[in-house]
């Protein structure tokens, strides 16, 4: 089977080294073509050719702009026909934006499949994702065998837009804990507790979450000496996140107080010029302690 990955930032890479190990021949397009070497598949002029090349396209794009441009722009993949084609869309976006690309792909005769995950780029590596995908039966079918690949549990969840409202569900818990985590620092530091010391009490207590555990060293070494570290998932990334949970929210009729005032911590930080840092370290923003 012929696999295509449109998308080749970290996490798109992550996906198509996955799939290359798996077996699949890929056809691949990024904006950017030079993001495509060493992964061995045919690199494609424009999207649509690569999806059309391929049974099942696996889209793994930034965000709404990129979305934009992969499936509407010049060469997009909504450009032309798209009969016997099942596209698999990876972003987190909204549900109303995931609905529009399940109509527009089955006007071009595909099937559309969302399919956010759980995860980051390791995971994506060693195809332990939680794929959560929206989906008619037939297009879930027809996509699970690749994301099978990709992940250690696949649900599908009912319609496309159940997705989207899930993986913003999972993230939001996580992105009120890295705020929260710089509020409990700030207690211990202002007591002159070492940083090592009180990260390391931390993570050996009911006080670290799952996903704190392989983080807690690199926030560690933030307070330490000021360097960010490599980067999962960016910051800027992460408010975008966030302002889809409020606005989902909204939609249906509720408010999210909690999530809209982490958003302001985050947005504080990025004006201070860590947008580009991985999302875990925004509790220690304005908390630069050396021992």
């Amino acid at each position: 089977m012929t696999t295509a990955v449109i998308g080749l930032g970290n996490m798109g890479r992550a996906v198509a080294e996955r799939l290359a190990d798996q077996g699949q021949t890929l056809t691949l397009w990024n904006r950017s073509p030079a993001k495509a070497e060493g992964l061995g598949g045919t690199v494609m002029p424009t999207a649509y050719q690569a999806a059309r090349a391929a049974t099942v396209t696996v889209s793994v794009l930034a965000n709404d702009a990129a979305i934009e441009s992969a499936y509407f722009g010049p060469g997009g993949i909504c450009s032309d026909d798209l009969t016997g084609c099942t596209i698999v869309e990876m972003c987190t976006t909204s549900p109303e934006t995931a609905q529009r690309l399940e109509r527009e792909v089955a006007a071009k005769g595909g099937q559309f499949v969302e399919c956010p995950v759980g995860g980051t780029i390791g995971p994506a590596r060693d195809g332990a994702l939680l794929g959560l995908a929206g989906a008619t039966p037939a297009a879930f079918a027809a996509a699970q065998p690749i994301l099978a690949l990709l992940t250690r549990r696949l649900e599908h969840l009912g319609p496309v837009g159940t997705g989207s409202a899930m993986k913003l569900a999972i993230n939001l818990p996580l992105m009120v804990y890295w705020s929260a985590l710089g509020e409990a620092m700030s207690l211990v530091l202002a007591k002159g507790i070492r940083p090592v010391q009180a990260m390391d009490i931390l993570s050996d207590s009911s006080g670290a979450i799952g996903a704190a555990k392989k983080r807690i060293p690199p926030i560690r070494a933030m307070l330490e000496d000021g360097e960010p570290g490599a980067v999962s998932f960016s910051l800027v990334n992460a408010i975008k996140d966030m302002k889809l949970m409020e606005a989902l929210a909204e939609a249906n009729g509720a408010k999210a107080p909690v999530i809209a005032t982490v958003r302001a911590k985050a947005e504080a930080a990025l004006a201070g010029g860590w947008g580009d840092y991985d999302n875990s370290l925004v509790g220690m923003f304005g908390q630069q302690v050396r021992e």
